[in-house]
């Protein structure tokens, strides 16, 4: 949540002119570039959506041209140019506010031909001459429920971890569920003022198959009536202190105890308000607002229950005004759903379901776009990110006035999907540990992270030395990435689930923000230059060994490479105090046989069979890595019959090459190694292709036509952090180098452990173990 300051100096509370403490620029960010508005209006809140085209600088790697006369070191050349992305910004804030608000946004539009404004929402009629008046945008109504369920469609397919359970005595309040490759049919259950029930089959087909008048509306009505308390949130904040027991009966309170034979346990309500029928005495308000609660909570997840089975659906997901994140409305209809089903339904609620309406409307105005054709990824620099809801962990959130909440997105170059190869693509979970959850993981992590924060910022000064106000950005990088780490020290599910690799993206988000694409770009440029130089010397030394020698040296190879991590402080320390650190010095390094995993002879006994068809290999690092360590294993591949498809980021993080640089360092291994040059020119045996967070759909499209039957996951990110426990449809290796001395303890083994992972698809395949990090 942010709060605007600037706007008014008065102290009241209770109105817009209370004293806030961000400045409006910073929540209404890249106005300027605003292309397209919607609007949501309900009760008490207003959520205002916007499409714009954001500038950022890419770093761009180019071959310098050699067969000039001027003599140049270097491989290639970085140059840092503009790009324009598409970005959605979404705000919500009280209907309080709103007047401030539009006032702002007319005075801070520049470059918008829009003529309309889509709205949507209860509010829409009340305020269509106020927005039409401040913006001079015609006022167009779209349908709330249609806008609801376009909403809802949205989310669900681009914000990982957007749907939790809710679990209020667990270690973890919330927990994330994965995306799902297919999202229908499912349920949705949106408690307005009354309850409407529609059964989603399709992008656009849906019904209204029920719903009731006793909803939001009726518990805030009642709720004024029996507590003489008017505002919602503070009625929330009322039940989240009461005792049901004293105004309801239980079945105890009738029986004894519990009723056995009907399956009733002696605590469950047996009948609402029960005991205020025969009390000579009046009841705590409190009191009477948690009875009215539950009361509601249970009516609502029963109708859900039948309905839920009456159409065979087990994704049911609640939203609207009603929910509001608040623990004790959710934990109420989550227990409700349990005892109605048997725990064969689970409640499911959405981090951003008070944005559906305004997402919705938006998608309605921005049909000749078709958003839905692009991936859309949540900007951690510019969200806000999920509050603590627990009254415990902060009692006065839900009283507060003036508070802004933010949600940005940004749209992706490619679709991306789910790799076609995985065993069960509605099970994968990418992240082995989620750090919300493991206390002492994820206090150790955010340390990591923060005391990391120096060097990555000496990266992006000396990334950029010709620029003077470099000094100014990076300090700005610094403080916005330290207030997410501490963000997320106390809110942990701030974005979902917290991985390592959501913190890395938190991290690359923050430093794109202030125009730092690649920070680590010269010690690549220099890394990959010396890598090159001793590539055919490598070659050379494997070519004299045996056979069987050379497959042991091949893969010793891959893991000396995997060494030269500069995201881990152990290497790093080392390539900092000794530049002639080198790859020889990393074998050394290595753990001895037998490994921490240690699926090596299995390995050894599949190479003597006939060739894989096709290989896809994710790699790591520059330099050493990947001239070094994984190119002469490609060009083992290569050199039995595999085709081979190299995938590599499609934008910089830390050191790991990405896929202009792979292009243009697999061109150079070629002009000087005939086995490479004899199949690289059209590329029929080996392809370079982008891969980012996701699995770009162009790279499953190529696994499926080259009917991959192996998977190399190589690096301690992407063979540890994540996807260890990933299972896939044919063979696969996973190889990492342990670069983390806090890890390796964790997993028992000691720095420069070696995770060697080899896998068969085949029923009761035993893996190796390893306790997960």
């Amino acid at each position: 949540m942010a709060e605007w300051s600037g706007l008014h100096s008065s102290t009241s509370r209770h109105t817009m002119d209370k004293s806030i403490t961000l400045p409006p620029d910073e929540i209404f960010r890249n106005l300027e570039n605003a292309k397209r508005f919607a609007i949501d209006i309900g009760g008490s809140l207003t959520k205002l959506a916007y499409y714009s085209t954001v500038q950022h600088k890419v770093a761009k790697v180019r071959s310098f041209d050699h067969a000039t006369k001027v003599i140049i070191d270097e491989l290639y050349e970085i140059s840092v140019q503009e790009e324009v992305t598409a970005r959605l910004h979404f705000i919500k804030f009280e209907n309080a506010y709103i007047e401030t608000c539009l006032d702002f946004v007319r005075d801070h539009l520049v470059n918008t031909d829009t003529k309309v404004i889509k709205a949507t929402g209860g509010g829409a009629h009340k305020f269509k001459e106020l927005i039409e008046r401040k913006l001079g945008l015609r006022v167009d109504k779209e349908d709330e429920m249609t806008c609801l369920i376009k909403g809802c469609n949205f989310v669900l397919r681009n914000i990982p971890h957007e749907a939790f359970v809710y679990a209020k005595h667990a270690d973890s309040e919330f927990r994330f569920q994965t995306t799902q490759p297919d999202i229908f049919p499912y349920l949705l259950v949106n408690i307005g003022s009354g309850v409407s029930i529609v059964k989603v089959e399709s992008e656009d087909k849906f019904e209204r198959i029920g719903g009731s008048s006793i909803g939001g509306g009726t518990f805030w009505g009642l709720g004024a009536l029996l507590t003489k308390t008017k505002r919602f949130d503070e009625l929330l904040q009322l039940a989240s202190k009461g005792q049901h027991t004293s105004v309801d009966m239980l079945v105890k309170d009738i029986y004894g105890g519990s009723y056995g034979s009907l399956g009733l346990t002696g605590d469950l309500i047996a009948s609402s308000f029960g005991k205020s029928a025969t009390a000579d005495k009046g009841f705590p308000k409190e009191d009477m607002a948690k009875s009215l609660l539950h009361m509601i909570s249970n009516d609502i997840g029963q109708l859900a229950c039948l309905y839920a089975k009456l159409h065979n659906l087990s994704r049911v997901y609640f939203g609207g005004f009603f929910i509001r994140g608040h623990p004790v409305t959710m934990h109420t209809i989550t227990y409700s759903i349990n005892f109605f089903t048997k725990g064969e339904v689970q409640a499911l609620f959405l981090r951003h379901e008070g944005y559906l309406g305004a997402i919705g409307a938006f998608l309605k105005g921005a049909e000749e776009d078709n958003p839905n054709q692009y991936s859309w990824g949540e900007n951690y620099a510019g969200s806000s990110g999920l509050m603590s809801v627990s009254p415990d962990m902060n009692p006065m959130q839900r009283a507060r006035s003036g508070t802004f909440d933010m949600l940005e997105m940004d749209r992706l170059e490619r679709k991306l999907v789910n790799l076609p190869l995985l065993q069960d693509a509605s099970s994968y979970i990418p992240d082995t540990v989620d750090l919300a959850e493991d206390a002492l993981a994820r206090e150790y992590w955010l340390y990591c992270f923060e005391e990391a924060l120096d060097g990555v910022v000496k990266r992006a000064l000396a990334s950029q030395p010709d620029m003077p106000e470099a000094a100014e950005r990076a300090e700005k990088f610094r403080q916005k990435y330290r207030h997410k780490l501490q963000t997320l020290r106390h809110q942990p599910f701030a974005y979902g689930s917290l991985t390592v690799r959501s913190l890395l993206d938190t991290r690359e988000h923050c430093l794109n923000e202030f125009n730092f694409p690649d920070p680590y770009s010269k010690i690549k440029q220099r890394e990959n230059d010396m890598a090159l130089k001793y590539y055919q010397k490598v070659v050379k030394s494997l070519e004299e060994l045996s056979w069987e020698e050379r497959q042991f040296a091949l893969i010793r190879g891959v893991l000396a490479g995997n060494v030269f991590d500069w995201g881990a402080k152990a290497v790093s320390d080392v390539l900092e105090s000794e530049p002639e650190f080198g790859f020889e010095q990393a074998k050394r390094k290595l753990e001895e046989r037998p490994w921490l995993v240690d699926s090596y002879d299995q390995w050894f006994e599949r190479l003597k069979g006939p060739p894989h068809k096709c290989a896809l290999f994710f790699v790591d690092n520059s330099g050493l890595d990947i001239i070094l360590g994984v190119m002469p294993f490609v060009r083992e591949l290569l050199s039995r019959g595999t085709e081979v498809v190299l995938a590599s980021n499609s934008a910089p993080a830390l050191n790991d090459v990405t896929n202009g640089e792979l292009q243009i360092l697999t061109e150079s291994i070629a002009a000087m190694d005939p086995v490479i040059h004899n199949i690289q020119p059209d590329l029929p045996r080996m392809h370079l292709t982008p891969v980012g967070g996701r699995l770009d759909k162009v790279l499953a499209m190529v696994v499926r036509e080259r009917k991959t039957d192996l998977v190399i996951i190589e690096g301690m990110g992407r063979a540890i952090h994540t996807n260890y426990y990933a299972m896939l449809s044919c063979e696969s290796l996973k190889m990492a180098v342990i670069k983390n001395s806090w890890l390796a303890d964790r997993l028992g083994g000691k720095l420069f452990s070696v995770v060697f992972k080899y896998e068969v698809p085949a029923a009761g395949h035993d893996s190796e173990a390893l306790t997960p990090p």
